[in-house]
């Protein structure tokens, strides 16, 4: 028989109950039975059953329970806690499963989405280095414009009156020049201004008692920097004491507070000394800088989502392009393959899609005329076997009435005369059977086999289709063991094309089965019921288990037939499980016999997903040859 990816033992196995009937029954032997039979076509076994979504959902819930640190954290949680996020796990999962089952489906999806995530991410990292390129020249101007201010400043200030002086001035010059120089700095927008000016003492003078240290409008303390001041600090102090001529500037960012407090903002703080006694900072806020900045990020970001949905558009449009006539071909494949030989594909163009699509009709009218040349030469085979024969009914008749009246004058007859009766008795009693079954097989081939079912209890079918391989029993000394469940084992069959199903495994068990016992296994479950024939033969060789069931096929060639087969038996055997929407599957190895089973289901053409019985020996006799085989190890040891 044919073997599919989907193994039907490992889906619906059930224990067999205990036997309640295990009988020694002799059998006879079944006409037209081949020693090691065989279909006449390749027929298909059922389609792999899909798992559910409950199965996948399960047996993800099981392997995560599976691990050390799912149990140690549910054993600490509270147990509605536990519940919830198994209920959260199993909708992300199962949302998972759903996107991880499209993105392997559609290859639009994947190309999109492809296109998506690369071009969002070039997009991002230019964005990125675009909008920190603009922020460093932004600051960079900034910087430059607040050192060009200070300068001016400082230039001013440095021109006032009684700046030169070493002696340090009082506390109330000080507070006049300090606010002096603060008004002429300070610019007269007082809405929002450009800067801040910020006029301090130095260390020596604004420590001592009656100086004020700062002249502003701005928190110094929050605003400037500290180690801004000490840079100014220090060098004030080399301009006092080493006579240092030299304009240096100073500045740093900071973070402007004004005395009115508030929300602080970016800016940058330019220092420098006037003179020994005093020191000028400008504090330049950045809040232009930084609308600018987000101006232009948010056109970035703006411009970057329309890119990217651009890009996305066109890559589904031209996926979409090449993709709709390849979905079109597997459409058009599929309804060829389901026997609608007419279809054919639309051709929009003559590009590449337009020669593919005229490809694929010149391939599928080629194929449509190839498949009815073979069909009507399988027609005219098929009536020819039938009206061969039919026509040989009538002479074989007339040959078999004659070899009859031979047989029953042998005693008559010389020795070799009635040796030659009882041999045209035999050949013509087969040759009836070959007939038979061409016949039968004919049916099947042009589809025209019916099915007569009704409800049959499978138990009592198997005991009345024993009874005829009875005298082959005797002849080879084995028995037929039954193991039986005690319940009925209920199904909508035909028992007439059963009976002969179970005939020619029997017969064949017991030809082959080198004079051994052979158990006949009988289970049922809610969808299926199940026979295996168990022989303990020759067995068979690998890739047999599909051979056995061909026309005319026999392991050993040489090997003769002792109960006159056809060599059509399992063939017909085989077309009768199909019919019923069954299987019939063999299993054997070398040494150890085989094992053939019947499987059809308790509903007549329903689908079935397994089988009651494994397809192959049961445990215990796999324990049983390896306890043997142990034990005969341990004698020669």
């Amino acid at each position: 028989m044919e073997r599919s990816a989907f193994n039907p033992d490992a889906a619906g196995s059930v224990p067999v109950s205990p036997p309640v009937a295990a009988a020694s029954v002799p059998a006879a032997p079944a006409q037209g039975t081949p020693a090691q039979g065989t279909p006449a076509q390749d027929e298909p076994v059922p389609a792999p059953a899909a798992p559910s979504h409950r199965d996948v959902r399960e047996a993800w819930e099981m392997s995560l329970r599976r691990k050390k640190l799912v149990r140690w954290l549910v054993s600490w949680l509270p147990h509605r806690l536990t519940i919830l996020i198994r209920s959260l796990l199993r909708v992300e999962h199962s949302v998972t499963g759903k996107v991880k089952y499209r993105w392997r489906r559609s290859l639009q999806l994947r190309v999109v989405g492809t296109t998506l995530v690369i071009s969002a991410t070039v997009i991002a990292v230019l964005g990125f280095f675009l909008t920190e390129q603009i922020a460093y020249g932004l600051l960079t101007n900034a910087e430059n414009s607040a050192k060009t201010q200070a300068l001016d400043g400082l230039n001013t200030a440095r021109a006032q009156p009684g700046l030169t002086g070493l002696t340090p001035p009082t506390p109330q010059n000080a507070q006049e020049f300090m606010t002096g120089i603060a008004q002429k700095l300070q610019p007269q927008n007082s809405g929002n201004p450009n800067y801040y000016v910020v006029i301090g003492l130095n260390s020596e003078l604004a420590d001592e008692a009656g100086y004020s240290p700062w002249v502003t409008t701005v928190d110094p303390a929050r605003t400037l920097p500290p180690t801004l001041v000490q840079d100014v600090r220090q060098e004030q102090h080399a301009e006092k004491y080493h006579g240092t001529a030299e304009t240096l500037l100073y500045y740093a960012p900071t973070a402007l507070t004004l005395n009115s407090g508030g929300q602080t903002e970016s800016a940058i703080a330019v220092g420098a000394p006037v003179g020994i006694w005093y020191q000028l900072y400008y504090v330049v806020p950045l809040d232009q800088e930084q609308q600018t900045l987000q101006l232009v990020q948010t056109t970035l970001i703006g411009v970057g989502i329309a890119l990217v949905a651009l890009l996305v558009a066109i890559a589904s449009l031209v996926t979409r392009w090449v993709v709709l006539p390849v979905r079109h071909a597997a459409r058009t494949a599929q309804r060829l393959a389901a026997g609608h030989l007419e279809e054919r594909m639309p051709v929009g163009g003559v590009d590449d899609l337009g020669a593919l699509a005229t490809s694929f009709n010149e391939m599928a009218d080629s194929l449509q005329e190839k498949l009815r040349e073979l069909q009507e030469l399988s027609k005219a085979q098929r009536q020819f076997v039938s009206d061969v024969s039919h026509e040989l009914r009538t002479p074989m008749t007339t040959i078999r009435m004659a070899a009859e009246v031979l047989f029953e004058s042998r005693e008559q007859l010389d020795t070799a005369s009635a040796r030659s009766a009882e041999l045209l008795a035999g050949q013509t009693e087969r040759f009836e059977a070959l007939l038979t079954d061409l016949l039968e097989i004919s049916r099947h081939d042009a589809n025209v086999a019916t099915l007569d079912a009704e409800p049959a209890d499978m138990c009592d079918i198997v005991r009345g289709s024993a009874a005829d391989a009875q005298q082959l029993a005797e002849r080879r000394g084995c028995r037929i063991e039954f193991r039986l469940p005690a319940e009925p084992c209920i199904a909508e069959v035909d028992r007439r094309r059963v009976e002969r199903i179970l005939r020619n495994l029997l017969a064949n068990a017991v030809e082959h089965g080198e004079g051994r016992d052979v158990v006949v296994t009988v289970a049922a479950d809610s969808d299926a019921v199940a026979v295996a024939v168990r022989d303990h033969g020759v067995g068979l060789g690998p890739g047999e288990e599909q051979l056995v069931f061909e026309r005319f096929w026999r392991a050993d060639p040489a090997r003769a037939r002792t109960t006159g087969g056809t060599g059509l038996g399992l063939a017909i055997s085989l077309e009768d499980a199909h019919l019923h929407g069954g299987w019939l599957q063999a299993w054997g190895e070398r040494g150890r016999g085989s094992v053939f089973r019947l499987t059809v289901p308790v509903v007549a053409g329903q689908p079935i997903a397994g089988s009651p019985l494994p397809l192959g020996p049961d445990e215990a006799e796999v324990v049983t040859s390896v306890l043997e085989a142990d034990l005969a190890g341990g004698a020669r040891g």
